[in-house]
């Protein structure tokens, strides 16, 4: 008995030392980053999956009791979670991972954002005052981003810093490994026109070269309508796509029907980590979505 108390105590407290820090993810891209460079240091919980919608969600309760345990709230930033992350900050209680403060690490500010609108007009749809929020989308991103959580996470638990410091240079060499394989597969998508459902590829269209020509919303957050999309077909005469994108969060019916009048594949994409089956972290996030849309273009 001796034994097996001293045995559970030794597990116990081996347990608490390789989680030395709590962290809040908004979003899966970030949520496993963070585990890629913390490692068994880290606990890392993410508020939101592949399949939610990442602008609308609820703040429940549920989301409440994470955060008020988390030494670092990771966001994307650029407004993406506006509708209910400022909640979940303010209900909290957490002082640590409010704005401002080193438990509060935005992804977005870190990198060149694109679609920045120069008015901001809610006639527009659902615009973004920052820029377009899916920033993770582009490879070069996620690198910097991770270079700039480590030094985060340095701060934060210094402790640990030479742990954070080896998991980021693991991730970075197999980051950019990968980069360099994924920009020669890609080659044949430069130059391809594309419709989208939401404007969730613009940093995967510019890093890859392809072409927006559409999108399946008449305005960012308004769901399509059939005007609008015998519109998009009609365009296919004169400007033609060869694929519609989705994003595994979004309805299939309007992309599916988009398809079956034009001809062109729908195009089913991962966006982020657990979208697909083989998107199971960042490097097969990246594997499948090119996997796809060769696929596609063939």
């Amino acid at each position: 008995m001796r034994h097996f108390i001293f045995g559970l105590f030794f597990g116990l407290t081996v347990g608490s030392a390789q989680a030395d820090l709590n962290i809040f993810a908004t979003v899966p891209e970030w949520g496993a980053l963070a585990q890629e460079i913390g490692g068994s240091k880290v606990k890392v919980y993410t508020a939101t999956n592949a399949f939610q919608d990442p602008h609308r969600i609820e703040a429940k309760p549920s989301l409440l009791a994470q955060a008020r345990r988390a030494n670092l709230l990771i966001a994307a930033g650029a407004d993406l979670e506006i509708g209910w992350l400022p909640v979940v900050l303010r209900d909290s209680g957490n002082a640590t991972i409010q704005p401002g403060r080193p438990g509060y690490f935005e992804a977005a500010g870190l990198v060149n954002r694109l679609d920045v609108p120069t008015t901001i007009d809610r006639a527009h749809g659902d615009v973004h005052a920052a820029g377009n929020p899916h920033t993770h989308l582009d490879p070069r991103n996620v690198l910097k981003v991770g270079e700039a959580l480590t030094a985060r996470l340095v701060e934060l638990d210094a402790a640990n810093a030479a742990a954070y410091q080896a998991g980021y240079q693991t991730f970075a060499g197999k980051w950019q490994t990968a980069m360099a394989r994924w920009q020669k597969e890609a080659a044949p998508l430069k130059g391809v026109p594309v419709l989208v459902h939401h404007a969730s590829f613009v940093y995967l269209n510019n890093w890859l070269g392809m072409k927006e020509v559409g999108s399946l919303e008449p305005k960012p957050g308004i769901e399509p309508s059939g005007s609008h999309l015998n519109g998009l077909v009609a365009r296919q005469q004169t400007a033609p796509a060869r694929m519609v994108l989705r994003a595994a969060y979004q309805q299939d019916g309007p992309s599916q029907w988009i398809a079956g009048k034009t001809g062109i594949p729908a195009v089913l994409l991962p966006y982020t980590v657990g979208g697909t089956p083989e998107a199971k972290d960042l490097v097969s996030l990246f594997d499948d979505t090119l996997q796809r849309l060769l696929k596609a273009l063939k």
